[in-house]
């Protein structure tokens, strides 16, 4: 034998033999420890044994408590459990002396980790850790768990939350991927993730449009967490309202698609200086109202009961305060709202036109939050408050009025002795249970009453509860089971010097329940299916006597119910970088439920009470009648470029309950009503077909959409017809076929100091209401234009920032006028005289036409400032056009004479302060 290799072996045999003698002489200790951290645990050990322990002070920080009793142990099993899920490592040398690092472990022979089920080879080789090496661009080095040879297996699991550095909003949708590997996962909508990455090094990228790509090393040793703060990609102003996530505008596979962000739309001038989301989303292509001040909102032709509004995904049936002035939903307190008007997604159903999907802010679990605001028509203040540190938190939002003073102003005699008042309160409660599992619970209730005669008083308001708790099984596999209630109720009191004083109340309550699974089968396939159910309560109205001189007969009409059950399934299937196509499926079945008394008219009559033939009573929750059909949802993209692309989609739907209104506008004392035998479901079915594009480096976004609908059963009213307190709904109205098309044109700048976008849109709307009997003819059977037809839109929108404080903002709005029915003539009959109208809808009210200025000041932008403040200077209605409201008509000295009232019919400036903290 050589002497070198003599010398070699002589070394590794006095290895083997001291490392012998260290484990043959092992001590076993008896120790209890009664609530100590790990500082201290260790301190007690040295107190007890023999053994010294050697770290850094810092190491020490680490929140955990040690509380357990060991009989007869080895040290090696004490410290493992002291260390567990930490990522302090330990090494015993010279029996006695404990030396402890920061992650890495030190090994007494290279062959520790034989026998090991991960190749051996992987793990004998060193992990070279650089934190400035310059050939990576100084990417970060993050360590995650625990390195022991012990622990070693082929993967571990990292979970975590990204959000926006800036904002610390959540960032949903956001792809992290470890390209070298082809692992990947995405952000929910809490922007939390979790992936599982093998052992060692890993370098993970993040990737959505808008936000900044990161590159982050990670030197995988076991489970871990780690958070994301990203920056955005471009310097964004707050000013532009709508998402600027270019890229989704042109690989998005859904059409007629648009979302707003509350942040952004404080500096637009609104009427009164009242900050609305759903006011800017009528500046929008396709989304209309039918005047100043009204309520509803008109999409894509589709009447205002055919808009389903969801906040925190549960139903809220009227959005509105004031008398439609306003919105109910509490800007401060809302994340941003998601409208779909072209392709719904099969996970929503019960509505025609369109869906609003208003989501609220999840609350700050970290510090104590605020902001506040006060204006000319209300105050309004919204708290983030932490419950527990990083896993809990309650949002808290209430705004009220101190608007008497503005119906004063009104060019209105009416209006003049007239009060009204409203507020709302809205809280969320968010929890992270674990990385698997997370709940929230949202309370909302608004309420407004109103006075515009001096004898009576009406009051409507909303109430709503909901419970979402989200459950990821796996990477693949994630749940959300939603229990909600909706109500709402409004209310007429009246009295007056007479006997005839009364209060009448109405009141429809909705119970759902939904789950909904998604499945990430591949990278070409997300599957989306679920089931929902809902059960109505509808209590059409009653009439009860109010004082005891009036002579007011109590009256109640009989109670409707209904179990409306949904399911869907939808595939989001890539087929290649180009095409991509998303085919859905939603079947429902509506039960109309007892107790209950219906009629049965006679086939081939119009439906009255002289052609009632039966009379039949049914049940408590016994079925009366079932409607159901089959909804498709296909849309499809195909990317012709990076920046272009064309988009398609076909889709039908159904409607089983309905707002009834004889009114031109939509009001709050509209009631709701459930389909049933003599009642028919509302249907549609839509085409769409757009091209977008993007040009100047996604600084700008083109886009033109073209849409076909057609509808069948819409509900219109007859001449003359009362609703309120009506046992027998049918006699009043009328159902037929309709249908309305358009074309949507959108221009949007999103970079610079100026930016905003321009919308134009082209759209008709027409029903036809034809009968065998006149009763139930309107127009002679010939299609008219539906009150919300309105052919011409025009918006602009357009923000200019002078400094990183002072910006200035505008709105330039234009409509046709809407349509209206004019009396064309008079006659006498039997000494009485009759006036003559045109066909329905047959002249139009003056085109609209306003713009509004805005000045903005935004307080210093230091960073450790108590609070930053905001100003608002608006004007609305800047030129101060007198813009009809309504058109009505008076005898006058045998002369019809007609008269316009307005709104707003002067400029109305305002000024707003804002605070945050």
């Amino acid at each position: 034998m050589k002497k070198k290799e003599l010398i070699l072996f002589l070394l590794l045999l006095f290895s083997k033999l001291l490392i012998f003698s260290q484990y043959s002489n092992k001590k076993y200790i008896s120790i209890e420890f009664k609530n100590l951290n790990i500082k201290s645990a260790l301190k007690f050990i040295e107190q007890k044994t023999s053994y010294h322990f050697f770290y850094k002070e810092e190491w020490m920080k680490v929140d955990k408590i040690i509380s357990k009793k060991f009989t007869n142990s080895s040290i090696d099993v004490i410290l493992d459990y002291i260390f567990y899920n930490t990522d302090i490592n330990y090494f015993i040398f010279e029996e006695t002396n404990v030396i402890l690092t920061k992650n890495n472990s030190i090994y007494d022979s290279v062959y520790k980790n034989k026998g090991s089920s991960i190749d051996s080879k992987e793990l004998t080789e060193p992990i070279i850790l650089s934190s400035e090496n310059k050939n990576t661009n100084k990417i970060k080095t993050v360590k995650i768990g625990r390195d022991s040879y012990k622990n070693r297996r082929n993967s571990f699991t990292l979970t975590g939350v990204v959000k926006n550095k800036t904002t610390q909003i959540p960032i949903a949708n956001l792809v992290i991927i470890e390209r070298n590997k082809n692992i990947y996962t995405t952000t929910d909508t809490n922007g939390r993730f979790s992936i599982k990455l093998p052992f060692g090094v890993n370098v993970l990228e993040t990737i959505l449009s808008g936000i900044k790509q990161s590159k982050t090393k990670f030197i995988i040793y076991g489970n871990g967490t780690y958070n994301f703060n990203l920056e955005n990609d471009i310097e964004l102003l707050e000013e532009v309202v709508i998402k600027t996530n270019t890229i989704n505008n042109i690989k998005n596979v859904v059409t007629g698609v648009s979302q707003i962000k509350a942040e952004g739309i404080k500096t637009i001038p609104q009427v009164l200086g009242e900050r609305d989301i759903l006011k800017v989303a009528t500046t929008l292509p396709g989304i209309k109202n039918t005047g100043e001040g009204s309520e509803g909102i008109n999409v894509r032709g589709g009447k205002s009961d055919q808009n389903l509004f969801l906040l925190d995904k549960s139903v809220i049936y009227n959005p509105n305060h004031f008398l439609g002035l306003f919105s109910a939903i509490n800007p401060f307190t809302t994340k941003d709202l998601k409208i779909y008007k072209g392709s719904v997604p099969a996970e929503f159903g019960g509505r025609i036109s369109s869906v609003f999907d208003i989501v609220s802010k999840n609350s700050n679990t970290k510090k104590l939050k605020g902001e506040a605001s006060v204006g000319p028509v209300s105050s309004n203040v919204s708290l983030d408050i932490p419950i527990i540190k990083e896993k809990s938190g309650l949002i808290l939002g209430a705004r009220s009025t101190y608007s008497d003073w503005i119906l004063k102003a009104i060019d209105n005699k009416e209006l003049n002795n007239s009060d009204v008042s409203f507020y709302d309160i809205i809280a969320k409660y968010t929890h992270r249970i674990n990385d698997k599992n997370s709940v929230d619970a949202s309370f909302y209730v608004s309420k407004d009453k109103f006075s515009i005669a001096s004898d009576t008083t009406n009051s409507y308001g909303n109430r709503v509860m909901s419970f979402n708790w989200f459950h990821k099984f796996n990477d693949k596999n994630k749940s959300n089971l939603l229990i909600s209630n909706s109500n709402y109720s409004f209310e007429i009191a009246y009295e007056a010097n007479g006997n005839s004083n009364f209060n009448l109340k109405y009141n429809i309550n909705e119970y759902n329940i939904k789950y909904l699974m998604t499945y990430l089968h591949s990278k070409k396939h997300k599957i989306k299916y679920g089931i929902s159910s809902k059960l109505y309560n509808v209590n059409p109205g009653s009439i009860t006597p109010k004082g005891k001189q009036s002579l007011i007969t109590a009256y109640k009409v009989q109670q409707e119910r209904a179990l409306e059950t949904s399911f869907f399934i939808s595939d989001n299937y890539k087929i290649n970088k180009k095409l991509n196509i998303n085919l859905g499926a939603r079947y429902n079945i509506f039960n109309a439920l007892g107790a209950s008394t219906k009629r049965t008219y006679a086939t081939n009559s119009p439906k009255n009470d002289l052609t009632v033939t039966e009379v039949n009573t049914y049940k408590n929750n016994e079925i009366h009648k079932t409607h159901h059909g089959l909804s498709m949802r296909f849309s499809s993209i195909y990317a012709i470029d990076d920046d272009l692309s064309i988009k398609a989609s076909l889709n039908n739907s159904y409607q089983f309950i309905h707002r009834l209104t004889n009114n031109t506008t939509a009001t709050p004392t509209d009631t709701w009503r459930l389909s049933d035998q003599n009642i028919k479901p509302q249907e549609a079915i839509q085409v769409a077909l757009g091209v977008y594009k993007n040009i100047f480096e996604n600084t700008y976004e083109l886009s033109l959409e073209g849409y076909y609908k057609k509808y069948k059963n819409i509900l219109d009213f007859k001449v003359g017809a009362s609703f309120l307190l009506n046992e027998f709904i049918e006699t009043e109205i009328l159902q037929g076929p309709g249908e309305s098309y358009g074309i949507e044109f959108l221009l949007r700048k999103n970079k610079g100091n100026f930016n905003g976008w321009l919308s134009y849109t082209y759209s008709r709307s027409f029903l036809t209401l034809d009968s065998p009997f006149l009763e139930e003819t309107i127009n002679n059977g010939n299609p008219f234009p539906t009150n919300f037809d309105k052919p011409h839109d025009l918006n602009i929108i357009a923000n200019y920032k002078l400094t990183k404080r002072f910006s200035l903002s505008t709105n330039i709005t234009y409509q046709t006028g809407r349509p209206i029915t004019y009396p064309t003539g008079k006659y006498v009959s039997q000494g009485n005289e009759f006036l003559i109208y045109s066909d329905r809808n047959k002249f139009r009210i003056p085109d609209y036409y306003r713009v509004d200025i805005g000045i903005n000041i935004e307080g210093n932008h230091k960073l450790k400032k108590l609070a930053h403040s905001f100003w608002n200077f608006s004007v609305y209605n800047l030129f101060g056009r007198n813009n009809p409201y309504s058109i009505f008509f008076v005898t006058e000295n045998g002369q019809v004479k007609a008269y316009q009232s307005s709104i707003f019919s002067r400029p109305i400036p305002t000024i707003t302060y804002n605070i945050k903290f």
